[in-house]
């Protein structure tokens, strides 16, 4: 049973940091008012504490599920999941900082170029995000493993 509610608290926790992701994207547009920018902050902060549980549910089910360490400790796969949610994590902290900023000056309408850049670099997180059910299912399928 543990396998399995491990299994579902990831896969859930996942989506819902994948639809938080999409839902800055979507919130963040140039011409915001500092109301907008509050609601962006508000998101992100849920952006953060999603990935926390997601890593702790990842690691519980490596440690504690059915496979067990022994499996993921010697794939590829796994290390390689683990590099693009790290990478991944690293590119939402200028996001962060930039919404922190906004959200303390009491920015109204923060300035287009800025606003694209972000963009860009939430393109780039689903982009790598989308990478991640990749390698889970060809891990699940015996690939990866380290000789």
């Amino acid at each position: 049973m543990l396998d399995l509610v491990l299994a579902v608290g990831h896969h859930l926790t996942i989506f819902a940091l994948f639809g938080v992701l999409t839902a800055e994207l979507v919130m963040l547009k140039p011409a915001m008012d500092a109301a907008a920018v509050r609601r962006l902050a508000a998101v992100d902060l849920w952006y953060g504490i999603l990935a926390a549980i997601i890593l702790a549910f990842g690691f519980g089910r490596a440690m504690f599920a059915a496979k067990g360490w022994a499996y993921y400790q010697h794939n590829s796969l796994f290390w390689s999941k683990i590099g693009v949610f790290v990478v991944v994590g690293l590119i939402s902290v200028p996001p962060t900082f930039t919404y922190l900023r906004w959200n303390r000056a009491g920015a109204a309408s923060p300035a287009d170029r800025e606003v694209a850049g972000i963009r860009r670099l939430i393109w780039l997180e689903l982009f790598l995000f989308a990478l991640l059910p990749i390698f889970a299912a060809a891990m699940a399928r015996g690939y990866g493993e380290i000789s």
